[in-house]
């Protein structure tokens, strides 16, 4: 399943960004503690929400880094399940996994069970390790092919319609 990505955070990259809506810019969230980086590009998938209350997140497997901004077409091949705990409040946090893709470049993986063990086992260790020099807990609970990323993509999209301000799911709900 091919969808549009915004990186936040290039690969390679100690500084945390995050989009600002009011602003429309980047803006610095954090920098991460020395030694550690952002291992691959990271950011999210526009028109969607998840339970944060943040667009789905989005880990872009690839050599090189990108741009914070850029957008890129992803294939989805899986998502990593989660759950975050911060201030005695516990989430869902997953994190889908993608490659890009390019007219000319195709994805050099094409399902879950072509990335190595240990690259995904480093994915969920980086956001064990990330979460926690933050304050928060996050436990992995999970990985899952693109058929579970697609199912993702649509909790997240129709989350989105239901919290659009006028949309009269989100005003019978009180939201």
């Amino acid at each position: 399943m091919l969808v549009h990505a915004v990186v936040d955070t290039p690969r390679g990259s100690r500084n945390k960004y995050k989009y600002d809506p009011q602003l429309r810019v980047f803006r610095l969230s954090r920098v991460l503690p020395r030694g550690m980086h952002f291992p691959w590009d990271f950011g999210f998938i526009p028109g969607t929400l998840g339970a944060d209350g943040d667009a789905l997140d989005v880990v872009v497997l690839g050599e090189e880094p990108t741009f914070p901004g850029c957008l890129l077409t992803v294939s989805l091949i899986g998502v990593m399940r989660a759950r975050q705990r911060e201030k005695g409040k516990t989430i869902r946090n997953d994190r889908l996994l993608g490659v890009r893709r390019t007219p000319v470049n195709e994805p050099y993986l094409r399902e879950l069970r072509e990335v190595p063990r240990a690259v995904l086992d480093e994915v969920e260790q980086f956001f064990v390790d990330y979460n926690r020099a933050h304050g928060r807990l996050f436990e992995p609970q999970g990985r899952a092919g693109a058929a579970a990323a697609a199912r993702c993509l649509r909790a997240g999209m129709s989350e989105f319609e239901g919290k659009k301000p006028g949309n009269d799911r989100a005003r019978s709900k009180g939201r």
